[in-house]
């Protein structure tokens, strides 16, 4: 490959006359293919074949079955569509393309999809393919950052940890906001470690990571600052020149940040508020409420008004212990182990050995400053979603997936170069010892799933141990085999739960990943098989358009993911009661294995039948084929084919039509948007076609089924409980393939 590299440019005047550009463009581009698949000069051949291999080999994996999830989120692939549509739409992140309400959350993340939707049309692998790509990329972006101080074995090795991490390959699959935060926060990382380093044009990398740091705001908010400050401190203490120089580029990268995210949230302050959509998730119409209070310090301490179940302090709604114990050990319990920790003890174990290492180094030192950078941004992360008080869901641990993979990887390429040493030899046996007995562990917590793998996890970790704390010492072949065993006992257990990830569908708000039974079957931070840390509130819990049940079993439409009743549901998932199978779980007796289809077998995400049930906060409504043609016809003349409580109801509707439909409330129902009044205003304007509802609108009242939370059975908080029961009284009621429809342009 090198004598092809140096000859292509002695090749090009020889050219003769008959070949003319052509020829010479042949041979550039063979020079550039050579040169893509060979790499750096000075690296060995093999090293960048396998970056390649692994990119490839993460993409496929993450492609595999990726249409089985449907819509995923429903919420976010409504806003999707819209956005599609619409340019305001897709500026705001407008849940629907009339610009009623947005998503609770910036728009960047939603930007890439909507872009993809607008190019190729709706549909699941649209949405889904740019998700996959920021995984592929985020893998990509992981090994070169590890892979320029510590080498290509350690990039490779942090590469497919991150690949292999169960919350990873269900995350990269989904259209979550987390996947380009994950993405982002890499690339900051990245961008700080190149400013470390002594060299010209350094300043560059950090102003580069200030304005990742300000997209990922723009994805999701103040989660994007959470290592920001380790990053910061590390900078000021270990970056080459004087402290006057550090302190004026970090003011300069902050600036960049604040420029990266600011001329959007400048934009939506300044816009008028009666020609944009309503901040879905604040209770002003301000996006920096929302920034500051439930998408901020709520989720820290518990006080999260307009949160789930309304709440409006700590223990309101399901902060203050209903997201499950806060704690140390949250990250290694039921509900969280099996997603992100099966190396994290191994992450922890090398950050020490790293920093132990590297103590004699200088204040420069690019390898120190690395196991700071790295360490300190899985620390800051892992502490505050370990005691954080207010909602939390297993898969945002996407967040430390790229820590602990870097740190993995580092770790043990610093401890094999040392492993002549017993110490660095011991550090290196008792990583494998504790990495297989923790796989042993946590497959455990699934007897029935592949009870082989935990004993074959554990013999080949035990043996592993052995080798790397005597044979490794003696002889590097031998060394290597203990090291490759070590490796394949800690990647045995994440790699099996990620296959199990990949072969199934996930749709909802919750999701989580690995097999069925891995994980307490809830969704909200602990183990819960039956509700909110085993029982579901006294009456049961209401969801939009969705029903509690007794003893944590939710109803039909409003089933709690989870909960007894049906199987399939430990991923957060309605019951399977339509065509197909439920992600997760049995087909009902008579339908055909496989993936779940639309109400024509073509939309992806949707139930069949002729139903059209109500949805519920978690997940969407089953929408059929009667509903939808009844929202189509004259679907010219509205601005709103129909207007429902509750964001994941509405986008279930909006899917199956690709028309316009109001969310009353947002996506808890508990958004005082629209009013009574401008509702009032819209229908006598005949802006809006039909009111779904779901037979409890008559009175707006609650009964212990409908719960008093924004958006249930009708009923729900202000000027939302007003709506449905003004639309019940005055307005034609009417039952369109299962479902209750109010024609608001005929009275009753």
């Amino acid at each position: 490959m090198t004598t092809l590299n140096s000859a292509a440019p002695a090749a090009l005047p020889g050219s003769t006359g008959s070949t003319g550009s052509t020829g010479n463009a042949g041979i550039a581009g063979s020079t550039r293919l050579a040169r893509l698949w060979r790499g750096r000069a000075e690296d060995a051949p093999w090293v960048r074949p396998a970056f390649l291999g692994l990119l490839v080999v993460t993409g496929v994996l993450y492609l595999w079955n990726l249409s089985a999830s449907g819509y995923a989120n429903s919420f976010y692939s409504a806003a999707v569509q819209a956005g599609g549509e619409s340019w305001k739409a897709f500026f705001f992140g407008s849940l629907d393309a009339a610009n009623a309400i947005t998503v609770d959350k910036p728009p960047a993340a939603l930007w890439p999809m909507a872009l993809s939707v607008r190019l190729f049309g709706l549909g699941s692998w649209q949405i889904l393919v740019p998700e996959v790509l920021m995984g592929v990329a985020t893998v990509g972006v992981l090994y070169a950052a590890v892979r320029r101080r510590f080498g290509a074995g350690a990039g490779l090795i942090a590469g497919v940890v991150l690949a292999l991490t169960p919350v990873a390959a269900l995350m990269f699959r989904f259209n979550n906001p987390d996947a380009l935060l994950a993405l982002l926060m890499t690339v900051a990382v990245y961008g700080v470690l190149r400013a470390l380093e002594d060299r010209p044009g350094a300043a560059k990398w950090l102003v580069g990571a200030g304005v990742a740091f300000g997209f990922a705001f723009l994805a999701k908010t103040l989660q994007a600052f959470l290592i920001l400050p380790p990053l910061a401190l590390v900078y000021a203490v270990c970056a080459p020149g004087g402290i006057g120089r550090r302190i004026g580029r970090l003011g300069l990268a902050g600036l960049a940040m604040l420029v990266s995210a600011g001329w959007w949230v400048a934009l939506v302050e300044l816009w008028p508020a009666s020609s944009r959509p309503y901040v879905g998730g604040s209770q002003n119409n301000s996006f920096l409420e929302l920034t500051f209070g439930y998408n901020g310090l709520g989720r820290i301490n518990g006080d999260e008004t307009g949160s789930v179940g309304g709440g409006g302090g700590p223990g309101g709604g399901m902060g203050g212990g209903r997201w499950g114990e806060t704690g140390i050990g949250r990250m290694f319990n039921d509900s969280v182990g099996g997603q992100i920790s099966w190396l994290l003890p191994a992450a922890l174990i090398l950050l020490v050995a790293g920093l132990v290492v590297t103590r004699r180094a200088p204040r420069t030192d690019t390898a120190r400053s690395a196991f700071l950078v790295w360490g300190g941004s899985l620390l800051m992360t892992l502490a505050v979603f370990s005691f954080m008080a207010g909602i939390f869901h297993e898969y945002y641990t996407i967040a430390l997936a790229p820590y602990v993979a870097a740190l993995v990887g580092m770790g043990a390429s610093v401890l094999w170069e040392e492993r002549t040493r017993f110490a660095a030899s011991a550090a290196l046996a008792v990583t494998a010892a504790v990495s297989a007995w923790w796989a042993w562990t946590l497959l455990g917590r699934t007897p029935d799933w592949l009870p082989w793998l935990r004993w074959a996890v554990l013999v080949t970790g035990a043996v592993a141990t052995v080798g790397l704390l005597v044979a490794g010492r003696v002889d590097r072949r031998l060394g290597l085999a203990a090291a490759g065993l070590g490796l394949a006992a800690g990647l045995a257990g994440p790699f099996a739960y990620t296959l199990a990830t990949v072969g199934t569908g996930h749709q909802g708000s919750i999701v989580t990943a690995g097999p069925a039974g891995g994980r307490g079957p809830g969704g909200f931070g602990g183990r819960m098989p039956g509700g909110f840390g085993g029982r579901m509130p006294e009456g049961g819990m209401a969801f939009p358009g969705g029903q509690g049940g007794q003893n944590g079993q939710g109803g039909q439409n409003g089933q709690m993911p989870g909960g007894p009743g049906g199987q399939g549901q430990s991923r957060g998932q309605n019951q399977g009661q339509s065509q197909g199978q439920m992600p997760g779980g049995t087909p009902p007796q008579g339908m055909p294995q496989g993936g779940f289809q639309g109400s024509r077998g073509e939309r992806p995400g949707f139930g069949g039948g002729g139903g059209g049930g109500m949805g519920g906060l978690l997940n969407g409504a089953n929408v059929g084929a009667e509903a939808e043609a009844a929202l189509l016809k004259d679907a010219g003349s509205y601005t709103w084919v129909a207007a429902t409580i509750g964001s994941q109801n509405a986008a279930s509707y909006q899917l199956a039509t690709e028309k316009p439909v109001m969310a009353i409330g947002g996506f808890n129902g508990s958004d005082p948007s629209p009013t009574l009044a401008q509702f009032k205003q819209y229908v006598a304007e005949g802006k809006i076609h039909y009111f779904i509802g779901s037979g409890g609108e008559d009175t707006g009242e609650s009964d212990g089924r409908t719960g008093g939370r924004g958006g249930g059975m009708g009923g729900g908080m202000g000027g939302n409980s007003e709506i449905s029961s003004w639309v019940a009284k005055t307005f034609e009621k009417v039952t369109i393939g299962g479902a209750t429809f109010y024609d608001l342009t005929k009275k009753a």
